[in-house]
């Protein structure tokens, strides 16, 4: 099969950690990787950020990042973006007119909008949307800074694709309120490399106090400052806390979530327990969360949360909020503890209880590990998601098959209406 992934923002080559590198990545890699694996042809199509990234990066056996031309070579934050999609979807279009794939695969809200425009109607259109703006609108208010019309563009791409990959419960909730028909939503949740995240192999350096660990991007939503709040009840423990800016050059980089964090941890007095070690290799990652007695992961909310996966692959015991995704991944007293977002003091209690009980800890550790071999391996992602790639284009294919008969005519005529009202919903979301 040949798939098209489509990343506008999150390429998998780059650095985790950053302000808009984060899950979204990983995600693209490792299905990619994982559906190579398994025998299939995989092109990831992501914006050239760098004007010295070369048209195409062979990234795995299989698996090719083509550098999309649109917009200024160079970072921009994610918001930014929708003024350069137009230019975006022509590359595609010419691409796929001559190398048309079986079946395309968006990530996130605008590389759906991407996709369908360059697909025309031809090809099938599978969407993972990652988060939506309805539920981020919802939990930062005024601090969303998404772009005019997000809502209405994922609505229209929710209601337009041949399907909507959801990667949690929670989120077939929400697609249903946006008016996403339930027939055209399957769960694939997110998985994790259990070769890489593993129980054993090398632990990082720490010290005789209980280490706690935080890993991921440092923005608010992602709860660290109640982490840190969480840290004046914790008196004995010190925290770790990974992700942000990469130096640049050597040079200690500007990052004012970073900042942000250092000016809460001195206000609460905790500022020689708290540690801000920056981003951390992926492949140092397994050897950091071994060292944690707790993973913490706590964020407002949350579509899925990877990091509690990674740090239950490797046998730690996790506590986080009960938000999104991570309601399905962990479990609440077998494989670790969950706690209402933005409540420090809970956090707390929480801590107290697992870090005064190791042998509590080590359950959590083995019923976490035993999870995520059962539910989130990669392989089994990647085969789940190939066999919603198959549904989708025998669909289609059914469809073509019917062209002598009056019921064809009438599928053409569905499709035709459905594109007309995604390009017109569109149109109002680029204004």
């Amino acid at each position: 099969m040949r798939i098209a992934m489509v990343s506008e923002h999150a390429s998998p080559l780059a650095a985790v950690g950053g302000t808009d590198a984060g899950g979204q990545n990983v995600h693209v890699l490792e299905l990619s990787s994982a559906l190579a694996a398994a025998g299939h042809d995989v092109t990831v199509w992501t914006r050239r950020d760098d004007p010295a990234l070369p048209d195409a990066v062979p990234l795995r056996p299989g698996v090719v990042v083509r550098h999309v031309p649109a917009g200024p070579p160079r970072p921009l934050p994610k918001d930014e973006l929708v003024p350069h999609l137009p230019a975006f979807t022509d590359v595609l279009k010419r691409a796929w007119a001559s190398a048309r794939p079986d079946v395309v695969h968006a990530h996130f809200w605008m590389s759906g909008m991407v996709a369908l425009a360059a697909a025309t109607g031809r090809i099938p259109v599978v969407q993972t949307f990652h988060a939506l703006g309805s539920v981020k609108r919802r939990h930062q208010g005024r601090d969303d800074t998404s772009p005019e019309g997000r809502v209405r563009a994922e609505v229209a791409v929710a209601r337009t694709v041949d399907r909507v990959l959801a990667t949690c419960t929670d989120e077939v909730f929400e697609l249903a309120r946006l008016g996403t028909p339930r027939r055209r939503t399957t769960v694939v949740p997110c998985g994790v490399d259990t070769r890489l995240f593993t129980p054993d192999g090398p632990v990082a350096e720490r010290f005789e106090r209980p280490r706690l660990v935080s890993l991921g991007r440092l923005v608010r939503r992602k709860g660290v400052d109640e982490v840190i709040e969480a840290m004046r009840r914790l008196p004995h423990a010190e925290l770790i806390i990974a992700g942000g800016a990469a130096a640049t050059n050597g040079a200690p980089p500007a990052d004012p979530d970073a900042d942000r964090l250092r000016a809460r941890a001195a206000a609460a007095g905790v500022a020689d327990r708290v540690r801000l070690i920056g981003p951390v290799a992926r492949k140092d990652v397994p050897a950091l969360l071994r060292s944690a007695d707790a993973v913490v992961c706590v964020p407002w909310y949350e579509p899925f949360g990877m990091v509690a996966l990674e740090a239950m692959a490797c046998g730690r015991p996790v506590v986080a909020s009960a938000v999104g995704g991570i309601q399905d991944t962990v479990v609440d007293q077998v494989t670790g503890m969950l706690v209402p977002p933005r409540k420090p003091e809970a956090l707390a209690a929480a801590l107290r209880d697992l870090l005064g009980s190791p042998t509590r800890g080590a359950a959590f550790g083995i019923a976490g590990r035993d999870r995520v071999l059962a539910r989130y391996d990669w392989e089994r992602v990647a085969a789940s998601t190939a066999v919603v790639y198959d549904e989708v284009i025998a669909t289609r294919n059914g469809r073509i098959r019917a062209t002598d008969s009056d019921a064809a005519g009438m599928d053409a005529e569905v499709d035709a209406a459905e594109m007309d009202e995604f390009d017109t919903e569109t149109a109002g979301a680029l204004r």
